[in-house]
């Protein structure tokens, strides 16, 4: 199945959660790509310990997802 997400939230949880979510469904060997908009193209600025973004953006982008901005 290919899947697109769009976020465009600046809450690090939302955005959290679209690379979980991502992450999961390329597990499951579907095309998955994640359209970043508006003040979530700046996610890296939102990570913290609890929402580790950086890191589930890297294992999204290294497990072939398509990360766009």
């Amino acid at each position: 199945m290919k899947i697109t997400m769009i976020v465009c939230q600046e809450t690090p949880e939302v955005i959290w959660n679209a690379f979980r979510l991502g992450n999961m469904m390329l597990e499951g060997m579907d095309d998955v790509s994640i359209f970043l908009n508006g003040p979530s193209v700046k996610y890296e600025t939102f990570d913290s310990e609890q929402f580790p973004l950086k890191n589930l953006a890297k294992t999204f982008t290294l497990s072939e997802g398509q990360l766009s901005a």
